[in-house]
């Protein structure tokens, strides 16, 4: 089984009224990253002031980057047909669907599972299921926390310790795909 965990920066939340900034995304077989993806996004718009500080992504650095048209081919390459993984899914998965059918006409088909998500089933114990806390839960350190790429391996050490959880209580990553 082999997971591609993928995270969007971007100009805010609407996939209709914002635009992503960055994405990156990791091949993981199980066991270990075997390949990795990144690149800035030219928005071509502004991005906001609080934007840039909580991110560090500022207009500068994605002026001369590939606009999401161009990257998206490399992107969907990338994915391939493996199962498409992020915390939180539903805002990546939400840019990258309007993005896709919006250039191509079509949206991922992909399996899908949401590290958030599956807080709630194998740690029910947990107060908070947001990226920060759930790292300070198991002790996953997330150097530049924001960042596409940092966000992507943290939420790749969560999904190990997810790992280890489901085959200690024999229960299969099928039953949590979307």
């Amino acid at each position: 089984m082999t997971f591609v965990i993928i995270d969007l920066e971007t100009t805010g939340l609407s996939p209709y009224k914002h635009s992503i900034t960055e994405i990156a995304a990791v091949r993981f077989d199980g066991n270990q990253v075997v390949d990795t993806f990144q690149s800035l996004v030219n928005p071509e718009r502004h991005i906001p002031t609080f934007i840039t500080k909580l991110t560090g992504i500022n207009n500068e650095m994605v002026e001369n980057a590939p606009i999401i048209q161009d990257i998206l081919p490399e992107f969907i390459s990338f994915l391939g047909e493996d199962i498409f993984v992020a915390h939180n899914i539903s805002f990546d998965l939400g840019f990258l669907n309007y993005a896709r059918y919006t250039h191509l006409g079509c949206y991922f088909s992909n399996p899908t599972l949401c590290t958030r998500k599956l807080a709630r089933h194998l740690i029910p114990e947990v107060p908070k299921r947001n990226l920060g806390f759930l790292c300070e839960h198991f002790g996953i350190t997330n150097t530049r926390a924001h960042r596409a790429l940092s966000d992507v391996h943290a939420t790749t050490e969560l999904l190990k310790n997810y790992l280890r959880i489901m085959n200690s209580e024999w229960r299969k990553v099928e039953e949590f795909l979307g």
